[in-house]
C-alpha cells in the first residue's frame, strides 16, 4: 500500500507540474500571461503582418493588386492579415480597405457564389452632406459587410486635409477644415464599430500629396500641425475611440511618422488618451526597431526581413524587449475584440439590397447644387426627352482608384438612372458615344510589359474618354428634338500620383461642348444643365455663366445614376454644401507655391525611391501657407473665389430666426430657428463660425468653423431649433512659444451662417482666458517662411 501511495503521490506531482507548465490560451483577461509565454520570435512575428501570399503576377492576372498585400488564405482579396499563433490560442486577424466600402475579391475559384460589396459614395461626398447621423448610418452598413464577410478591421476612414485641390486622394478625404473632417470621420467610425469590428483611421499624419508619398518630408510649423493637420484626428480619437490608427508614409519634419515617438506616443497616446493599436501603411517606414520604439505596434503587410530585424534589435539591445512586449500587448488587446477571435460565424451574405438604398440616399444628400438660374432644376413636369451629352454621361464613375476602390456588382449609369425615372434618352446619340468610348478606352490602355508596372497602372486613374465633336446642325437638331440638354463632365484620380494642373481646368473640347451646346439650346429657348462627376475640385469660374444649372454630383457610388436623377427630377431637394472652397484658379491658392502640380505619374516616385533630397515639393514640401488653408486663407486675405466653403443651393429657401447665445461654465450654446420659407421640403446645414478678438496674442483667421448641424427635412413653413455647442477650449490657438493651447480673454463673435460668406446672424460673448500646456514636439528642423496675415489679424 505504501508503494501504491508513493506512486500516486509522484503521479500527482507530475500532473501538477504539467498543469503549471501548460501554455496559456489567449483570453481577454490573461494577455500578460500570454505575452510572458511567447518566445522572442513569436513576439516579432505578431508585430509584423503575415505578408503577401499572392505574387504580383498572380494578383494582376486576377484583376487584383499584389502591391497592396492581397492575401487569399482566409478572406480572398483582403488587404492583409496578422499571424495566428495556435500554440497560444491567438487567432489570425483580417484587415481590408477601404473608405468607400469593403474591398475583397468578388469571385473565388471553384465557387459559384459572389462576394460583391456595396460601393458607397466617396468621402468628399459624405462630408458634403454635413450630416453626421447619415454618415454614421453609412458606417453601420459598411461595418455590417465587414462583419459578414469575415473581416475584423476596416482600413478607413481617411481624413487627411484637402491642403490643395490636386492631391490625388482628396476623393477619399473629407475637407479642407479639420472640424468637418474630424466630425465626419468620428461618425463613420462609430457606425462601423457598432458592428463589433474595428476601424483604422488614416493616414496619421500630414499625408497631403501622393507625389513621392513614401519618402517626401512635410515641413510644417508646430502651430499648423496642431491646429490644421492633427485636429481632425484628435476629434475622432476622442469622440469615436477607433480600434486602430494607421501611420502615414511620409516624413514629418525630418522623421517618418511611423518612426516618430513624439507623434505616436507623446501626442496620440499621452495627450489624447488613445489606447488602441497603431499600424503602418503598407510598406511604410524604413527601420523596424525605430518603429517599435516609436509606438508603431504593427508593421504591414509584413516581411521576413522585418521579423528578423526586430529579433536582432532585441538581441543587440537596440530594442528593449519590454518595448516589444508593450506593442504585442496592444496587438493582443485588439485581437481579443475581433469577431474571428470570438468565434463569430459570418454569413458571407450581408443585405446588399438594403445597403444600396442607403447608398442612394446618402449620395443625394451630398450632391451640391452650384447654380440654378430661373428654377431650371428640378426638371419641369413637361420635360421628358433629354439630350445627354459628354462622354462621362455614358461612362459614369462610382469612385476613385486604388485602395479607395470597391469591387461592386454594378454601377447605375446616368442613362439608366434617367430611363428608370421615365425620361427618354436620344438613342442615336447614346450609340455614338458608346462606340466612341470603347474606341478611346482601347487606345488609352497602357502598354506595360513589366508585371509591377501593370499592377501600378491598374491602380492609377486612367485617362477618361475625350469628347465627340458635334456639328452645329446636329446640335440644332438635338435642341429641336429634345426638351433639355444635360452635359456631364468627369474627372478621376487615385493613389500614387497627384492630379496635374491641366486636370483642374476644362479641356478645349469640354469648353467647346458647353459653349456650343448652350448656344444651340438657348437659341431654341431651351435650357442646359451641367453635371460634374468628379472626385475633387475643378475650375468653374470661367464657364459657370454659360449653363443654366450646375449640379456637383461628385462620385456617388454604385447607385450614382439613380441618385443624380433623384435630384434632377425633384424627388429629393439638394442639401449638400461644399466642404472645401472652389477657387477662381490654381495660382490664387496659397499652397500652390508649394505643391507638385506638374509631376504626374512617375514610377520611381511611386515606389518610394529616395532622390537627392533636394527636389522641392518632391523630396520635401514646405507648408508655407501655415494655418491659412482653404477658406481660412481666402476669407482672411480677401481673395475672390468661385464658390465659397459651405456653399450649396436648394430647391427651397430657409430663414434663420431668433438667434441666441448662452453660457454654462466653459460651454457656449448658440441656438437659431431655421424655417423653410420655400414651397418644397428640404434640409439645411447650419454652420457656426467664430471670430476671435484682433487684440489676441496670436494672429488669427478671419473666422473658423467650430460647429455645424443638419436639420431634419422641413416641410414648407416648418421650422426647427438648432443648438450648437462650443467650449472655450475649442477657441484656442497653439502658441509655439509657450507650447500651449491658448484662448485669449475677450469678446468673440459667433457667426451663424449658410456658408463662410453668407453670415445670417452675429452674436457676441465674453470668453475668459484658458490654456493647456502640452509637449514641445514635432518642431521643424529649419525655419519656415510662413505666410504673413493681413494687419490686425
Amino acid at each position: 500500500m505504501k508503494t501504491k501511495s508513493l506512486f500516486a503521490a509522484l503521479a500527482l506531482v507530475v500532473l501538477l507540474g504539467a498543469c503549471s507548465q501548460k501554455v496559456p490560451q489567449l483570453k481577454k483577461n490573461n494577455i500578460s500571461k500570454v505575452v510572458a509565454a511567447m518566445t522572442l520570435e513569436e513576439k516579432a512575428l505578431l508585430a509584423v503582418g503575415a505578408g503577401m501570399n499572392k505574387s504580383a503576377d498572380q494578383a494582376n492576372s486576377e484583376g487584383g493588386n499584389g502591391l497592396l498585400g492581397l492575401t487569399d488564405n482566409i478572406v480572398p482579396g483582403c488587404t492583409g492579415t496578422l499571424h495566428g499563433i495556435s500554440r497560444l490560442g491567438i487567432t489570425p486577424t483580417v484587415v481590408s480597405d477601404g473608405p468607400a466600402g469593403l474591398r475583397i475579391s468578388p469571385t473565388r475559384e471553384g465557387d459559384d457564389n459572389t462576394y460583391y460589396c456595396t460601393h458607397f459614395p466617396i468621402g468628399t461626398l459624405l462630408a458634403s452632406t454635413w450630416n453626421t447621423e447619415l454618415v454614421e448610418e453609412v458606417g453601420k452598413a459598411i461595418g455590417n459587410e465587414v462583419l459578414e464577410y469575415g473581416v475584423d478591421v476596416h482600413l478607413a476612414p481617411a481624413l487627411n486635409i484637402h491642403r490643395h485641390p490636386l492631391c490625388g486622394r482628396n476623393f477619399e478625404y473629407y475637407s479642407e477644415d479639420p472640424v468637418v473632417a474630424g466630425k465626419t470621420a468620428a461618425a463613420y467610425v462609430r457606425g462601423v464599430q457598432s458592428n463589433g469590428v474595428g476601424s483604422s483611421v488614416k493616414h496619421f499624419a500630414v499625408n497631403n500629396q501622393e507625389t513621392n508619398r513614401m519618402s517626401t518630408d512635410a515641413r510644417v510649423s508646430q502651430r499648423a500641425i496642431r491646429e490644421i493637420y492633427l485636429k481632425g484626428f484628435e476629434i475622432v480619437v476622442k469622440e469615436a475611440e477607433p480600434w486602430t490608427v494607421m501611420s502615414s508614409y511620409n516624413m514629418l519634419n525630418g522623421t517618418y511618422t511611423s518612426e516618430s515617438e513624439e507623434l505616436l506616443t507623446e501626442v496620440l497616446r499621452d495627450e489624447w488618451g488613445f489606447d488602441g493599436m497603431v499600424m503602418t501603411d503598407w510598406g511604410g517606414g524604413s527601420d523596424a526597431a525605430a518603429q517599435m520604439n516609436a509606438g508603431n505596434d504593427l508593421l504591414m503587410p509584413g516581411t521576413q526581413a522585418q521579423v528578423d530585424g526586430i529579433v536582432d534589435a532585441v538581441q543587440s539591445g537596440e530594442l528593449e524587449e519590454a518595448v516589444l512586449d508593450r506593442n504585442v500587448t496592444r496587438i493582443l488587446e485588439m485581437i481579443v475584440r475581433t469577431p474571428r477571435f470570438k468565434g463569430y460565424s459570418f454569413s458571407n451574405k450581408p443585405d446588399l439590397e438594403a445597403h444600396a438604398a442607403i447608398t442612394r440616399q446618402s449620395a443625394t444628400e451630398g450632391m451640391v447644387l452650384l447654380k440654378n438660374d430661373d428654377a431650371t432644376l428640378p426638371f419641369a413636369s413637361e420635360i421628358r426627352n433629354v439630350a445627354l451629352l459628354g462622354s462621362t454621361s455614358y461612362d459614369f464613375s462610382a469612385g476613385g482608384t486604388g485602395s479607395g476602390n470597391v469591387n461592386h456588382a454594378y454601377v447605375v449609369s446616368l442613362t439608366q438612372g434617367l430611363e428608370n425615372a421615365g425620361y427618354v434618352i436620344d438613342q442615336r446619340l447614346k450609340a455614338e458615344y458608346e462606340t466612341h468610348i470603347a474606341e478611346e478606352k482601347a487606345s488609352n490602355t497602357p502598354a506595360v510589359d513589366d508585371i509591377l508596372g501593370q499592377v501600378i497602372a491598374a491602380m492609377l486613374a486612367q485617362p477618361l474618354p475625350g469628347q465627340i465633336e458635334l456639328s452645329a446642325s446636329r446640335l440644332a437638331a438635338l435642341a429641336k428634338a429634345n426638351d433639355i440638354a444635360l452635359i456631364t463632365l468627369g474627372r478621376s484620380s487615385g493613389e500614387f500620383a497627384d492630379r496635374l494642373s491641366s486636370d483642374f481646368s476644362l479641356s478645349a473640347d469640354e469648353r467647346s461642348l458647353i459653349e456650343r451646346t448652350c448656344a444651340a439650346f438657348h437659341a431654341a429657348g431651351k435650357k442646359v444643365v451641367v453635371v460634374l462627376n468628379v472626385g475633387g475640385v475643378i475650375e468653374t469660374a470661367s464657364w459657370k455663366d454659360l449653363p443654366d444649372a450646375i449640379l456637383l454630383a461628385w462620385q456617388a457610388g454604385q447607385e450614382g445614376g439613380n441618385s443624380v436623377t433623384d435630384v434632377l427630377s425633384g424627388t429629393v431637394s439638394p442639401s449638400g454644401k461644399l466642404p472645401m472652397t472652389f477657387p477662381l484658379n490654381l495660382t490664387g491658392i496659397a499652397s500652390s507655391a508649394n505643391f507638385p502640380s506638374e509631376v504626374g505619374a512617375d514610377l520611381s516616385l511611386m515606389m518610394g525611391a529616395k532622390g537627392s533630397g533636394e527636389r522641392k515639393d518632391i523630396d520635401y514640401t514646405f507648408y508655407e501657407e501655415d494655418i491659412y488653408v482653404g477658406y481660412r486663407y481666402f476669407d482672411s486675405f480677401g481673395v475672390d473665389v468661385s464658390y465659397p466653403f459651405g456653399y450649396g443651393l436648394s430647391y427651397t429657401s430657409f430663414e434663420y430666426e431668433n438667434p441666441g447665445i448662452s453660457s454654462s461654465g466653459d460651454t457656449y450654446l448658440v441656438s437659431v430657428d431655421v424655417k423653410n420659407v420655400g414651397s418644397v421640403a428640404g434640409k439645411e446645414a447650419v454652420q457656426l463660425y467664430v471670430a476671435a478678438p484682433s487684440c489676441g496674442s496670436l494672429n488669427k483667421p478671419a473666422k473658423e468653423l467650430k460647429a455645424f448641424a443638419k436639420t431634419a427635412e422641413l416641410a414648407p413653413g416648418e421650422s426647427q431649433t438648432v443648438v450648437l455647442s462650443v467650449k472655450a477650449s475649442d477657441l484656442a490657438s497653439f502658441d509655439e512659444s509657450l507650447s500651449a493651447w491658448v484662448t485669449d480673454e475677450g469678446e468673440y463673435s459667433f457667426l451663424l451662417a449658410a456658408s463662410s460668406r453668407d453670415i445670417r446672424a452675429t452674436l457676441t460673448a465674453e470668453v475668459p482666458a484658458w490654456s493647456l500646456q502640452v509637449g514641445a514636439v514635432l518642431a521643424p528642423q529649419a525655419p519656415i517662411d510662413r505666410l504673413t496675415p493681413p494687419e490686425g489679424r
